[in-house]
């Protein structure tokens, strides 16, 4: 019988035949912690199940990024308790404030793998299917099972096939693309399913890890992208991760990417999505650049490229947060960023920056931003009483030029 990506990746850990629906347990090959819930899974791993030491300290992989660095005193003694956790459990796989958010960092590393079951304590980690990893965000108790014994239990996911055809236009990105699918199918359209993309071949890795990771607003599981092109170059691909034709789909959709035009996610839910063009007048307060969405060097360069020679629009501020060092150091040798910087653009530390509203620039009450982040709820990025759209670096770049939410095709 032919399987789709998702029953491929779990049956191959399960070691047997899968088909969705089934209820399997499986080896983990990576579980990573981020500091907002690190103490938690401690906690329970040490006081709830009582075991002093992780099953391997090779399979674990802790992060400070999401208040880094620390915004209170609280904060920091948390912090401080990872560290300490990390030194007594002889963890390796370390990566403290500034290395940058975990998702990136976690591929830089090559931390995830194609075909391997990654989980994470941070519900993005659907990002990891960017390269054919079964990639998943758990609670702080899965996460501590997993750390404990190694293994964690599936349901196997029923699967969504979004075929893609065609070609982007120019300044239309795959957030567009990721944006539309979440029009069509809704926030919770893809509970505890796979969300599966083809005909992505030309995509680059970066792209693919801005789908990969939107799928986590729809609801899904995973989102798994077949590795090919990039993905398929600069990793090793095990030969039983393949598209399988003929396997069974619950449902499919279709995306001609010609047709797509810059899309913008309107206060307060990301499945409320419109054409750009169609927005009207809507004076921005904060641009802000970044997040494991999108906050790689293909999105800085390609807001340098819409602000190069020009200035931010007056009386808007715009933050830029790398993903990671790396793309710090890459955007800094290009001058991508310095491109930012000279426009009036300020750079923050390599992290989750504003995006969850604990710092590095909390929105008031009244303020309006444009986001290429991932959630737009009430409440987000700081006052219940501001308002966040979520869109791609190409349309935060023209919004920061004219002051106003600006489709980037017409700049």
């Amino acid at each position: 019988m032919p399987h789709t990506l998702a029953e491929l990746i779990i049956g191959h850990a399960a070691g047997r035949e899968v088909k969705a629906g089934d209820l399997v347990v499986v080896p983990v090959d990576m579980a990573m912690g981020v500091d907002s819930l690190t103490p938690s899974i401690i906690d329970v791993l040490q006081k709830e199940l009582g075991v002093a030491r992780v099953h391997d300290v090779r399979r674990v992989a802790l992060f400070v990024d999401h208040v880094a660095p620390a915004s209170s005193v609280p904060t920091a003694d948390n912090q401080a308790r990872i560290r300490r956790f990390v030194t007594e459990q002889g963890i390796t796989n370390f990566f403290d404030v500034g290395r940058g958010v975990c998702h990136q960092v976690m591929i830089e590393e090559g931390l995830a793998q194609p075909g391997q079951i990654v989980l994470g304590s941070d519900s993005h980690s659907n990002s990891y299917g960017a390269i054919g990893a079964f990639g998943t965000g758990m609670g702080s108790s899965d996460i501590a099972l997993a750390w404990a014994s190694g293994h964690t239990w599936l349901k196997v996911p029923e699967t969504i096939r979004i075929q893609v055809r065609g070609k982007l236009r120019p300044r239309v990105s795959a957030k567009d693309l990721s944006l539309v699918v979440a029009r069509q199918i809704g926030n919770d359209g893809a509970a505890y399913r796979s969300v599966e993309y083809h005909g992505l071949d030309d995509f680059s890795l970066a792209s693919r890890q801005t789908l990969a990771c939107m799928t986590t607003e729809i609801g899904a599981k995973v989102g798994l992208i077949p590795p090919s092109g990039e993905v398929a170059e600069r990793f090793h691909v095990p030969s039983w991760l393949r598209l399988e034709p003929g396997a069974r789909y619950e449902r499919e959709l279709t995306v001609d990417l010609g047709t797509l035009l810059p899309q913008a996610s309107v206060p307060h839910s990301t499945d409320q999505v419109v054409d750009v063009a169609t927005l009207g007048k809507v004076k921005v307060d904060v641009v802000f650049l970044g997040t494991c969405t999108n906050g790689r060097l293909e999105d800085i360069r390609a807001a340098a490229e819409i602000l190069r020679g020009h200035k931010t629009a007056p009386g808007l501020r715009m933050i830029v947060v790398p993903a990671s060092s790396q793309v710090l150091s890459e955007a800094i040798r290009d001058g991508s960023l310095l491109a930012l910087v000279e426009a009036g653009a300020t750079v923050g530390t390599p992290g989750c920056g504003p995006c969850i509203g604990r710092h590095m620039g909390v929105l008031a009450a009244g303020e309006v931003c444009l986001s290429t982040g991932n959630r737009n709820f009430r409440g987000r990025m700081g006052s219940p009483e501001a308002m966040i759209y979520v869109a791609s670096p190409q349309t935060a770049a023209a919004t920061a030029l004219t002051g106003y939410i600006t489709d980037s095709t017409c700049v």
